[in-house]
């Protein structure tokens, strides 16, 4: 991104515990990060936080590993998904408009395959 990357805000924080604002972002992006959360609670309060974070009419796009993806990833346990079950996560607030699976090749000339879906925030 070079210069580019300084107009951007970043923020570094844990998801399931910090308080984004009301509201504040148009599009929320996960590449990789939702199914590290393994516990029933641990995706509840990520799901809070999309939720809240993300305006109404707002875009969703949630990469994990899909059915075929692995168990394990840099030594913790996932969670894999398959669309109906990554949608059953986040509820009937999130419309899902779409989804794909894809395969990554790694760095270690391994392949991961990866489910991404895409939904909308319900608009009030």
């Amino acid at each position: 991104m070079g210069a580019a990357s300084e107009q951007i805000r970043w923020l570094v924080a844990d998801v399931t515990v910090t308080e984004l604002g009301l509201g504040t972002y148009d599009v929320w992006h996960d590449r990789a990060v939702f199914h590290f959360l393994t516990t029933m609670e641990q995706r509840a309060a990520y799901v809070r936080n999309v939720a809240r974070s993300v305006k109404p009419g707002g875009h969703v796009i949630v990469s994990t590993f899909g059915p075929d993806g692995p168990t394990k990833c840099s030594g913790l346990d996932v969670v894999r998904y398959e669309e109906e079950s990554l949608h059953r996560e986040f509820g009937v607030r999130f419309h899902l408009k779409g989804s794909s699976k894809e395969l990554h090749q790694t760095p270690f000339g391994t392949t991961q395959q990866f489910l991404c879906c895409y939904c909308r925030i319900e608009e009030k």
